[in-house]
């Protein structure tokens, strides 16, 4: 496939995962306006968040294998029409239980993107994925500072449900831009050593439950998704209480807010590519580099955090230039994580892979929101954020040294299994 046509469906995908973040990301600046709606306190609030993270921890293992076996393209199209539906249910919910629900019954299509980054997998090599990923995971800073801008500006106006119709509303209006313009790859037609085969040859791998299985016995692929249990809550935490931080506990106003957000907010997104393009450049020198970059990230965010949110009351400017010294390392992570486990798992059960990875994921991260609610009920959400961002990181940063260690062994197998499916493929064709 043409250049100019992979970076075509990154646009499509960039654009995609924008919007269905903004959607996914509104409830954290509009949890005031819904709590004032249904009388709630932050403990019901956060359960919340926590029945949406469930669901899609549910999903996440359907998601990847449908995804490994059928074309991915096609099922996220599928994914942003249940994204809009969903949304839409969510935003007619007459009482608190039935918002509970239909909110819930939106995690179903957040669980979709292991589909997404296999099939750009198999658009980009393995040396630029980094920068790729980095560029797409762009889109949750730069979608929660959009939900940030629409809630600030709209729920005055046409109310928070308003604003989930029109969200939901181009989540349909995607479906069909990506049923009709994003065409599927073949699985591994990216990897160096089969660039050289046609796209029927590289497309006779198919998805296997024993090589499925064999995922399990990668140590350093292990250690990842044990990290990943703890290394999101920061996200959640931050993503879902840190706007009612700023307007309960720093008594910042609505103007003070957005602009404190959105300068954070963009720095941090300039993290995931920054990130994702160090650890390219240090994995060309070293099979560690990724892992190193990523846990260097995330042990300098936690003291920084820490130093942030003791800033005092009355120094904004300071506290807006260290909020944005921490924003910048949080993300340098996420992109290096997700091109290693597509440097250790074979093309065919990548979807798989990272499906696992999200799925416990997940189940951290559901518990993440509605534990720093209990925690800002007992005592601050100052203390709930550094008590949860914090000791996350610590676990991280131990169990990602841990994986640069073992990681070398298990890149090099898979780059010898795919220098056996070339041999084999090339002298079948021979």
């Amino acid at each position: 496939m043409s250049s100019r046509y992979r970076w075509f469906v990154v646009a499509v995908f960039f654009v995609f995962m924008l919007l269905h973040q903004s959607d996914k990301l509104l409830i954290g600046p509009l949890t005031t306006p819904i709590m004032e709606t249904f009388g709630i306190n932050e403990a019901q609030m956060g359960a919340i968040s926590t029945g949406a993270l469930i669901v899609a921890a549910v999903f996440f293992p359907l998601w990847g294998y449908l995804s490994d076996r059928y074309a991915r393209a096609k099922l996220l199209a599928a994914a942003s029409f249940i994204w809009g539906s969903t949304t839409w249910l969510n935003a007619i919910a007459p009482n608190y239980s039935s918002f509970l629900v239909t909110r819930a019954s939106t995690g179903i299509d957040d669980s979709s993107y292991p589909g997404l980054y296999s099939l750009i997998s198999d658009y980009f090599g393995p040396q630029v994925r980094g920068k790729i990923y980095g560029l797409l995971q762009l889109t949750a800073p730069i979608g929660y500072l959009m939900g940030m801008i629409l809630a600030l500006t709209l729920r005055d106006a046409i109310g928070w449900r308003g604003v989930f119709y029109i969200t939901g509303s181009l989540g349909v209006l995607l479906a069909v831009v990506i049923y009709f313009g994003v065409r599927e790859a073949p699985r591994g037609k990216s990897e160096p050593e089969l660039a050289v085969l046609d796209q029927a040859e590289v497309g006779q791998f198919r998805f296997d439950w024993k090589i499925a299985r064999q995922l399990f016995r990668k140590r350093s692929l292990l250690l990842l998704f044990v990290q990943g249990f703890f290394g999101v809550w920061p996200w959640h935490v931050v993503t879902y209480w840190f706007f009612r931080y700023l307007e309960t506990e720093r008594n910042y106003s609505t103007n003070d807010v957005m602009v404190t957000m959105v300068v954070a907010v963009l720095v941090l997104a300039a993290g995931y590519p920054v990130g994702g393009a160090v650890g390219d450049y240090l994995f060309k020198r070293t099979p560690r580099g990724r892992l190193m970059t990523a846990g260097a990230a995330v042990l300098l965010g936690a003291i920084l955090l820490l130093i942030t949110l003791n800033v005092p009351l009355e120094s904004k400017p300071l506290f807006l230039a260290m909020l944005c010294a921490t924003a910048l390392f949080i993300p340098f992570a996420a992109p290096n994580v997700i091109s290693t486990v597509y440097d250790i798992a074979l093309p065919e059960v990548r979807s798989t892979a990272s499906a696992i990875q999200y799925f416990i994921e997940s189940g951290g991260a559901a518990l993440a929101p509605l534990l720093a609610g209990i925690i800002a009920v007992n005592a601050s959400l100052k203390d709930a954020i550094l008590i949860i961002c914090i000791s996350a990181w610590i676990l991280c940063a131990i169990f990602l040294a841990l994986a640069a260690y073992l990681v070398p062994r298990d890149i090099e197998t898979l780059r010898s299994q795919m220098r056996e499916r070339a041999q084999l493929l090339g002298g079948a064709k021979g």
